[in-house]
């Protein structure tokens, strides 16, 4: 019985050792209202400005969704989204 106190101590420190060294996962909050930054580059073709960068990096995990939204397809597949995404440097989904 003894014995498995030590045990189950060690298995408590290496736990959290293993829980220190993990990165912390940030979550996304998918709202395409995230991206009006963006919508004056989207409409007109201009380019798109430091805010609309960010926040189209931050939305990446959320692209592919938007894309198989039938309301917003239009606008994230337009040839002005691919550009604002290419001149971010926020590669554009292969959903």
């Amino acid at each position: 019985m003894k014995m498995k106190i030590p045990y189950a101590a060690a298995l408590c420190v290496i736990m959290v050792v293993i829980l220190s060294e993990a990165d912390p996962i940030k979550a996304v909050n998918c709202s395409p209202l995230e991206l009006s930054s963006c919508y004056t580059a989207i409409n007109s073709g201009a380019p798109p400005s430091r805010m609309c960068c960010s926040k189209l990096r931050e939305q990446k995990p959320c692209l592919c969704g938007y894309l198989k939204d039938p309301n917003l397809r239009q606008y994230v597949n337009s040839a002005n989204a691919r550009k604002v995404a290419s001149s971010c440097g926020v590669p554009f989904p292969n959903c």
